[in-house]
C-alpha cells in the first residue's frame, strides 16, 4: 500500500485549478489515454511574461490528479523564466513527497509544462525524439535518459517509477539497464591515468623547471630533487631558501601545491639534508 502525504491527499481530494482556462496563450497536451496518464495544462500569460492563471485536466490517479494540482498553484504568479527552472522533482518536494512507484506524474507534470511554454513561444509541436525502448507505454531512449539523467536513477525499478518504461512485459529491462550503464559511464568523473616512477619523476622535474624554480630564483633560492618514494618528494632547499624560517611554509604552500596541481595530487614534498 502506497503512503500519501497529507498534502498529497489535500490536493487528490480538493483538486486546484481544474479546468480550462479561457483564452489560454500557452497549452501543453502530454501523455496518452492508451497508457493510463494524459495531462492538459492551460495557461494564461500577460504582456509581461508572467503566468496569470493555470488549469489542468487529466486522466489519471490521485498522484497524478494531485502534482497537476500542485502544479498550477506553482505556477501562477510566476514569470516563464521563473516557470521553466520547474522541475519534476520540485513539483514531489510541493507536495511533501511522492510514493516512489508514483514519481511518473511528477514526470508528467514537468513534460506538460515545457509543452506548454514552447506552445507560448510559437514553435511547433515537438516530434518524438529517439527510439522506443518500452513498447508497452511508448517510451523512448530520450525520455529515459533524461529521466535517468535529471533524477540519478541507477536501476530498471527507478526508471519505470519516473517513466513507467519496463513496468509492462519487461522486455526492455535489458535495453533500459544499457542506458543506466551508458549515462553513469557517460556522468562518471574522469579518472587521471595512474603514472610510472619514471614518467612521475619526469613530470616533477619539468614543473620545479617551468612552474617552480623561476619564483624561487627571484628571490635568491632554488630546490633540488633528490628523490621520489611512491608519492614522496624529497627535495633539498638552496641558497636563500635554505636559510629562510618560512621555508617550511613555501615548501607546503608552493612546491607540494605546485607539483600536486601539475603532477599527482596525491604527492607529498619533504625536505630532506643535501
Amino acid at each position: 500500500m502506497w503512503e500519501y502525504t497529507d498534502k498529497v491527499k489535500e490536493h487528490f481530494l480538493n483538486p486546484r485549478n481544474a479546468g480550462e482556462v479561457e483564452e489560454a496563450n500557452a497549452v501543453g497536451e502530454v501523455g496518452s489515454m492508451a497508457c493510463g496518464d494524459a495531462l492538459k495544462l492551460t495557461l494564461k500569460v500577460d504582456d509581461d511574461g508572467k503566468i496569470e492563471d493555470a488549469k489542468f485536466q487529466t486522466f489519471g490517479c490521485a498522484s497524478a490528479i494531485a502534482s497537476a494540482s500542485a502544479l498550477t498553484e506553482m505556477l501562477k504568479g510566476k514569470s516563464v523564466q521563473e516557470a521553466e527552472k520547474i522541475t519534476n522533482q520540485d513539483i514531489a518536494d510541493f507536495l511533501g513527497g511522492l510514493p516512489k512507484e508514483k514519481m511518473h506524474c511528477s514526470v508528467l507534470g514537468r513534460q506538460a509544462l515545457e509543452s506548454a511554454l514552447s506552445n507560448y513561444r510559437g514553435e511547433a509541436p515537438k516530434e518524438q525524439e529517439g527510439e522506443v525502448v518500452c513498447e508497452c507505454f511508448g517510451v523512448t531512449d530520450k525520455e529515459i535518459e533524461k529521466a535517468i539523467r535529471e533524477n540519478n536513477l541507477t536501476s530498471v525499478e527507478e526508471v519505470t517509477n519516473y517513466t513507467k518504461a519496463g513496468g509492462g512485459c519487461e522486455s526492455c529491462h535489458d535495453a533500459i539497464r544499457e542506458l543506466i550503464a551508458r549515462v553513469r559511464e557517460e556522468e562518471a568523473p574522469i579518472k587521471k591515468p595512474k603514472l610510472s616512477n619514471i614518467q612521475k619523476i619526469k613530470m616533477i622535474e619539468e614543473t620545479l623547471e617551468r612552474e617552480i624554480r623561476p619564483s624561487l630564483q627571484q628571490d635568491g633560492g632554488d630546490i633540488e630533487l633528490v628523490d621520489v618514494i611512491g608519492n614522496r618528494v624529497l627535495v633539498s632547499s638552496l641558497g636563500a631558501c635554505a636559510v629562510c624560517k618560512a621555508s617550511e611554509l613555501t615548501l607546503t604552500h608552493f612546491v607540494e601545491a605546485k607539483l600536486r596541481e601539475h603532477v599527482w595530487p596525491e604527492l607529498t614534498v619533504e625536505e630532506v639534508p643535501k
